[in-house]
């Protein structure tokens, strides 16, 4: 007989009771990011908001309620949010977590979505924890680390280090979903960048998870629509990479309005007035616009493939992945360059470009976005194994 999960249930999220626009979060986060940073987390209000725009039912199947939204889309979402705050945007970008849940047995699913399609899932993956099998599932205990928005989340993931009954892991970690109310959070989250991501850490002692609660991640979905047939791992490295579109956009934005404002020094000319500024805005701008175009034309073409009825090609996926990751580093170069050429005054606090330089940096230094990829990449350009899973 198998063992009963002796942990609860979450409780139901709010419902939906009235539409809130992008906009109206966009300007509600640019007023509280200060106090994000301040608490190092988004809190759970501010979710609550982000679900009544729908962000958290847009990777939710249509079976179970959600408004599965294509992919490109969701992204210019989180870009949008990320203007305002890059932390905020990194929480919204978890909008997009459920699709990871689509490799639950259907059963398992219908339970998650019992409350409602608004479910905020999140969780800390890594380092991957043994755990013990036991007569139907697995006896889970360890520590997790960067759990992002795990603060408002309904339902939280943990890596663990066994194999499922058949075998198909294809170097992908198994993943246990408990209810947030079942683990842990580790209050450790002192970091200089990111500050409001609220990546703190995650700790479960003793529990039980039955097999039926537990996926690959990355694996193939069980709900057939077409949300789910776009690569999971790469639309998780966009949904990132797309946060530092964001903070691209705000630097140049910022660096653009200084332009003719006060003089720097005595006798100065305006920054405006200054050849080298004007030469590396124009830079900035065309860097910025191009990996922009680069990033979204490859989800629209993956998105068209999927809508033709075809599975997306590795070489495919492979240009997801690329284009993310030259996103993400692309715009911390076109940030980094705002910074330059706003001079000291762009080292005090109240400057938000030193702000954006460090939550740039952050991004780049995700798993998924950070220099490897650029081997997997070439590896497969090349025609030859890349060294690690990937795409």
């Amino acid at each position: 007989m198998k063992r009963e999960s002796n942990v609860p249930f979450p409780p139901s999220p709010p419902q939906m009771s009235e539409r809130l626009s992008i906009d109206a979060v966009v300007a509600e986060v640019a007023e509280r990011r200060e106090e994000f940073n301040r608490l190092s987390h988004v809190p759970r209000d501010m979710v609550d908001k982000m679900i009544r725009a729908g962000i958290f039912r847009s990777s939710t199947p249509k079976r179970f309620g959600g408004e599965p939204m294509a992919p490109a889309d969701f992204l210019r979402i989180v870009e949008r949010i990320a203007t305002a705050d890059g932390s905020a945007g990194w929480v919204a970008a978890f909008g997009s977590a459920n699709t990871y849940l689509a490799a639950l047995a259907p059963d398992t699913q219908a339970l998650i979505y019992a409350s409602g399609p608004d479910q905020v899932s999140g969780g800390g993956l890594y380092p991957l924890q043994p755990a013990t099998e036991v007569e139907g599932g697995w006896q889970v205990t360890g520590h997790w680390r960067f759990a992002s928005g795990c603060k408002a989340a309904n339902w939280l993931n943990v890596g663990i280090g066994g194999t499922p009954a058949n075998g198909a892991g294809s170097g992908k970690p198994l993943t246990a979903v408990l209810p947030a109310s079942a683990v842990e959070i580790v209050d450790n989250w002192r970091v200089v960048g990111m500050q409001g991501t609220g990546s703190h850490d995650l700790r479960v002692a003793n529990r039980f998870v039955p097999h039926e609660w537990t996926f690959v991640r990355g694996a193939a979905p069980t709900i057939d629509e077409p949300l789910y047939r776009y690569p999971t791992v790469a639309y998780q490295a966009e949904v990132h990479a797309a946060v530092n579109l964001g903070l691209a956009r705000a630097a140049l934005d910022i660096i653009g309005d200084m332009a003719g404002g006060t003089r720097t020094l005595m006798g100065a000319p305006k920054l405006g007035d200054r050849p080298y500024y004007r030469i590396s805005l124009a830079k900035a701008e065309a860097l910025y616009h191009s990996a922009r175009r680069f990033f979204y034309e490859t989800a629209e073409a993956a998105w068209d493939t999927i809508l033709a009825g075809d599975p997306v090609p590795p070489a495919q996926t492979n240009l997801l992945r690329l284009s993310a990751t030259h996103a993400a580093h692309t715009c911390l170069d076109v940030v980094i360059e705002a910074f330059k050429l706003g001079g000291t005054s762009a080292i005090f606090q109240e400057n938000r470009l030193q702000w954006l330089v460090r939550d740039a940096m952050v991004v780049t230094q995700h798993a998924a976005l950070n220099e490897s990829t650029y081997d997997g990449a070439g590896a497969l350009f090349a025609g030859v194994p890349p060294t690690t899973p990937y795409p």
